[in-house]
């Protein structure tokens, strides 16, 4: 099967180093060199490249920037390479470039597959490919949240099914408490935005205004205002046109139309042209007749009675009041009539809304009690099984009479959800509090291992802990920075036998300070300094036949030339070899 690999860094100003090449391959590398050269600086340039947290004070000093490149090989079906090349990456060759380049003053740019991403993009994509472990780590590892969440990833399905549905109602019973609180909390402010809305549909209901009558109103307001003027304009057009009968003698328009008429019908005959606008007239004298009865029958139509006057200022002046509070015009109130009728339903079902959500809460903390029931069901069965197995590993690294072991307890909480006959509190991931226990040898009680491991037993915890999940939900490279602090000896023996059974599943890159870890490796890198104190293109070399003796003779003695210490290091790497 192919797996994800990392093949090379380059690391520019970052730390003590000033420009260097850190090639990689499949199986066990160990990074060795003397103390102060850098070694660490491959763990820190590897945890920028997948999204780890950007500090000016790993710039070199003088530099404007430090840049990390990595290159992993990665399967095209791989979910990191899918992942990337939804985020707009594209493989190079079948390989994931990524780069990383960190300010002096401390801002971070991230690029992946010749694309700028967010910095947590690369965070997303370590996840599946890195695991990445220094004394750091091992720091984390004592948090019991993440405790819970390691024996979580080893128990695989049986916990992930229940866990997704415990968080799925988990939400749900949130939202359904926040709403609940903000009705319950703002019944004061409900209860007066309604009898606000009451009164103003009260206040419409009361005038029942139609559509466009103000308008209306207002037409009839500024015709009934000049009803004498109207009527004065009007009798007067009407003489203009018609005549007027108490003057016989005056010469109106319909008259003089009416002559005009005469005058061209005499004579019509004799030219066409004539006739046609001897035509026109007639129809000017038809059109005059007709405005004429009009402007009869609007004159005595028009009433200029000051009552209607009065009873239309009154009904304009009702709609004013309301317009002055619930819109710019009628359409406007009524508009502001609809919505509010549509909210005061609302908030006056604000009552049956609260016994639903309390109906709907109560439901859900009982599946919730239920659900995290079967989640520490899942746990504690998983929980023997992992602390077995790590316990059997730590048998392997020197730790024959240690014994691994979980407590999964819950706290009461009067709040909480009911488990196991109890009222526990609960969280996102259930009601366990999870805590990972060490009896580091017989007689010895079993104690939260921040407390009874040493610094030499956490690590090699921590390496027994990544084995078992080798075996289970493994990732296709592990990088240990001085997991084998604090042993040596057997113990240190061991570990390197361990990480050399761990590369045959995985690319495994360990720092370390011990040539008993160092021998068991397929590729020994060595880091050192130049004369000016940096780490150059050249201060990173692949070591092979007697310069890597030198360097485990280095490691053993101090001192590579001695006899020896050369011939313990031949022993050392005689001795992996033949494990292998």
């Amino acid at each position: 099967m192919v797996v994800s690999v990392l093949e090379e860094m380059r690391i520019r100003s970052l730390g003590v180093i000033d420009d260097a090449v850190v090639e990689l391959s499949p199986g066990f590398t160990a990074v060795t060199g003397e103390t102060g050269a850098g070694k660490t600086m491959v763990v820190t340039s590897l945890g920028l490249l997948l999204g780890g947290r950007a500090d000016a004070a790993l710039v070199r000093i003088g530099a404007k920037n430090a840049v990390v490149e990595g290159r992993i090989a990665v399967p095209g079906d791989a979910a990191a390479a899918v992942r990337a090349e939804e985020a707009g990456a594209e493989l190079d060759d079948g390989a994931l470039l990524i780069s990383r380049t960190v300010s002096a003053e401390g801002r971070s740019r991230a690029h992946l597959g010749g694309r700028s991403v967010p910095v947590g993009m690369l965070a997303e994509l370590a996840d599946e490919l890195v695991a990445v472990h220094g004394q750091t780590d091992q720091q984390g590892l004592l948090k019991l949240n993440r405790q819970r969440q390691a024996l979580d990833r080893y128990a695989g399905d049986a916990v992930a099914g229940p866990l997704a549905k415990y968080a799925e109602a988990y939400r749900r019973l949130r939202a359904v408490a926040r709403e609940l609180e903000e009705i319950t909390t703002r019944a004061r402010e409900r209860a007066q935005e309604a009898d606000l809305l009451r009164y103003g549909l009260d206040e419409i209901a009361a005038v029942e205004p139609r559509a466009g009558e103000d308008v209306e109103l207002a037409e009839e307001a500024e015709r009934l205002g000049h009803a004498e003027a109207l009527a004065s304009a009007a009798t007067a057009a009407h003489a203009a046109l018609a005549g007027n009968p108490e003057d016989p003698e005056g010469v109106d328009g319909s008259t003089l139309v009416a002559g005009a008429q005469r005058a061209l019908d005499a004579v019509r005959s004799h030219d066409p042209a004539l006739a046609a606008l001897a035509e026109r007239i007639g129809e000017v004298g038809i059109l005059l007749r007709d405005v004429a009865g009009e402007l009869a029958g609007y004159a005595d139509d028009l009433d200029a009675d000051p009552l209607r006057l009065a009873a239309v200022e009154e009904r304009r002046a009702a709609l004013t009041a309301l317009t002055r509070k619930y819109g710019e015009d009628v359409d406007a109130v009524l508009s502001w009539a609809e919505q509010s009728a549509a909210r005061l339903t609302e908030l006056d079902g604000d009552d049956e809304r609260i016994g639903e959500l309390t109906a709907e809460r109560d439901a859900l903390r009982a599946e919730l009690g239920g659900l995290a029931q079967a989640l520490t069901d899942a746990r504690t069965e998983a929980a023997e099984r992992f602390a077995a197995a790590v316990t059997a590993e730590l048998a392997s690294l020197a730790m024959p009479h240690a014994r691994v072991s979980f407590a999964i307890r819950q706290t009461e909480d009067p709040e909480g959800v009911e488990v196991g006959g109890r009222t526990v509190a609960y969280g996102p991931s259930g009601a366990d509090e999870v805590e990972l226990l060490l009896a580091p040898h017989p007689g010895a009680p079993p104690r939260p291992i921040a407390k009874g491991a040493s610094g030499g037993e956490l690590s090699r915890v921590m390496l027994a802990v990544e084995v078992v999940f080798a075996g289970t939900d493994p990732v296709p490279t592990y990088l240990f920075d001085e997991v084998d602090a604090g042993v040596g000896g057997k113990a240190a023996v061991e570990i390197g036998r361990r990480l050399a059974r761990l590369a045959k599943s995985a690319q495994v890159v360990v720092v370390t300070h011990l040539p008993q870890v160092a021998a068991f490796a397929d590729r020994q890198l060595l880091v050192e300094k130049t004369n000016d104190g940096s780490v150059t293109r050249s201060g990173v070399k692949v070591l092979e036949g007697e310069e890597r003796v030198r360097e485990l003779s280095r490691m053993l003695a101090g001192q590579e030339d001695s006899e020896t210490a050369r011939a313990h290091a031949e022993e050392l790497l005689e001795a992996a070899r033949a494990d292998q």
